[in-house]
Parts: structure tokens; sequence; C-alpha cells
């Protein structure tokens, strides 16, 4: 069964989207654009019209971690709205993107002149703060397995990361980024990549791995006996049984 529509976060609408243009820079973003990066002096907060932004944190060389993947309807560099602010991580455009640019100054005139749609885009960013605490709790109290599933029906809420059939599909550079979502080693994912492949929730095609989002594969995340006994061997295997994954300590 597929669940997307199970998954969907809370997200602007089209016609608050089309009320804070009124007030916004509109911008286009090839892929792989670098919007900003972090240290960078920030100001106001960006909308996704189109596309989606990576936030990453650079951990080690080579290496990242991506606390949000701001997708259509969701903000980003929300850190602008403070007083001196400066932006926490690099944000990237994974696709070619599209996004609404509103500045402090513009914000004020929003909030002054559409006080009920100013709130709805208040009431976003909060929504997103939520789920950043909510990926906090993941890393420092969820398995591997755990945050990885939890990773994957944030991808299944997002058509980009879908094939025709509705499939999350695992490129390699979409492999990457599933690791830097976890927080965890490629090693630990594949692992658990390669017991979902053998029980059948996930299918490999040549280099790219599909995984088709159902209600038997997040069902695992309820902590049942069969997501116990892998997190058990996981964590004799892997010595990932720590608070928090090896790559952040």
């Amino acid at each position: 069964m597929h669940v997307q529509s199970e998954l969907m976060t809370e997200r602007l609408s089209e016609d608050e989207r089309l009320a804070i243009a009124a007030y916004a820079a509109r911008a286009s973003w090839p892929e792989g654009f670098q919007i900003y990066e972090r240290g960078a002096a920030a100001d106001g907060v960006f909308v996704v019209l189109n596309g989606c932004v990576v936030l990453r944190s650079r951990v080690r060389a080579g290496r990242g971690f991506v606390p949000w993947v701001a997708t259509v309807g969701e903000t980003f560099g929300a850190e602008g709205l403070a007083n001196g602010a400066v932006y926490a991580t690099d944000a990237r455009a994974d696709e070619e993107t599209e996004t609404l640019y509103l500045s402090t100054t513009k914000l004020r005139a929003f909030v002054r002149e559409q006080p009920s749609q100013a709130l709805s885009l208040i009431s976003q960013v909060m929504s997103e703060r939520v789920a950043l605490l909510e990926k906090l709790r993941e890393l420092t109290t969820l398995s591997v397995e755990q945050r990885l599933l939890a990773s994957l029906r944030r991808m299944g809420s997002h058509v980009g990361f879908l094939d025709a059939n509705g499939r999350i599909e695992l490129s390699a550079s979409r492999y990457r980024l599933l690791c830097e979502l976890v927080g965890a080693t490629r090693e630990s994912v594949s692992l658990v990549l390669g017991r979902l492949t053998g029980e059948g929730l996930a299918e490999r095609v040549g280099s790219t791995l599909y995984v088709q989002p159902s209600q038997r594969l997040f069902d695992r995340l309820s902590g049942g006996s069969g997501a116990r006994l892998l997190t058990q061997s996981l964590g004799q295997a892997l010595g990932e049984t720590s608070a928090l994954p090896a790559e952040l300590q």
C-alpha cells in the first residue's frame, strides 16, 4: 500500500504561497547551485515553490550531515529572522528549484498588511522547528534502522525522490543523501538496506535501489519484535548503540 498521503508534513498552501509572493523576491536555481554558505550574514526567510533545497552541515572532510530537506511549501534559512544572524548550514538546490525570498523588512510589511497569512508563515516555520527537534530525538534515541526508516518516510513525501511507480529511487547521489540524513556511515546504511532487500521491502536494479513506501515498511518504526532484534544485532556488529552516531561524536 502506498502511504505517501500519510507522510505529508504541514506545508504552506498554494494560496498562502501566492500571498507571500506579493512581498517576496522570486528566484530560480539550477541543480547543484549553492544558495548560501554557513557563516554568511542571514536575513529573512526562503520558501520553496518548486524543487527542493538540501541543508548540509560539514562534519569532516568529504562527510556531511543533513538536518533538513526543504520541499515545496516549506521554508529554509529562517535563522535570518533573528537579529545579527548568520546561516547555520550550507543550502544547495538538489534539483532545479524555484524559491521566494522574504527579507525581514518585507516580512514586517507582510505582517502589518496580511496578518492572517503572515501567521500561516510563522506557523510553518515553527512546525519545521518541531521537526528539527524530533530529528534531534531520533539521533539520540533511535537505532540506525529506525533513523533510516524515518528518513525514507520523509523522502517518500516528496515527489522529487520518487520514480514513475511511486517508489523511492536511490541513485548514487540519493544514497549519499540518505546516509547524511540518517547520520550514519555508508556501511551501516548498506547493512540495513541489505536486510530490507532480503525481506522484499527494497529492490536493486543495477546500481540503483528502489524502496516502495508501504505500511509494512514503516510499521517497523513502531518497534516491533523484528525491529528490536535488528537493533540489537546492529548494535553488536557496529557498536552504534551510543547516544550519538559515530559521525557526530
